[in-house]
């Protein structure tokens, strides 16, 4: 192959992309077209615009945010959801109900 069929080649194929890339590109632009078009003739607003009440610059928008820290209480310990074996004897009952069984088939049969 000599180097003039190579650059032949390689102009085809380059010449091929950009038309491919020019398709696109009109392509999209005729359904970007197509669609704003289409939409004006449809827009329509869902709920009526926000108005200001009578009043409004005297009365504060939202009341203050409480003041939190963030951190658990440290009087109130957590406990678990089941307590162990011995608390069980104590008396204390577990939070959660037990898990149910789980359920199984019996084995298929093969024929």
């Amino acid at each position: 192959m000599s180097a003039d069929d190579r650059k032949r080649e390689y102009r085809e194929r380059v010449m091929f992309a950009c038309a491919l890339i020019a398709g696109g590109l009109a392509i999209s632009a005729l359904s970007l077209n197509q669609i704003q078009a289409h939409d004006r003739h449809q827009l329509a607003q869902a709920t009526p615009p926000l108005q200001s009440t009578p009043g409004a610059d005297s009365k504060p928008s939202a009341p203050s945010e409480p003041v939190t820290t963030g951190a658990r209480p440290a009087d109130i310990p957590p406990e678990p959801a089941r307590p162990d074996a011995d608390a069980q004897k104590a008396g204390a009952k577990p939070v959660l109900p037990p898990a149910p069984a789980e359920k199984t088939a019996p084995p298929i049969q093969q024929k």
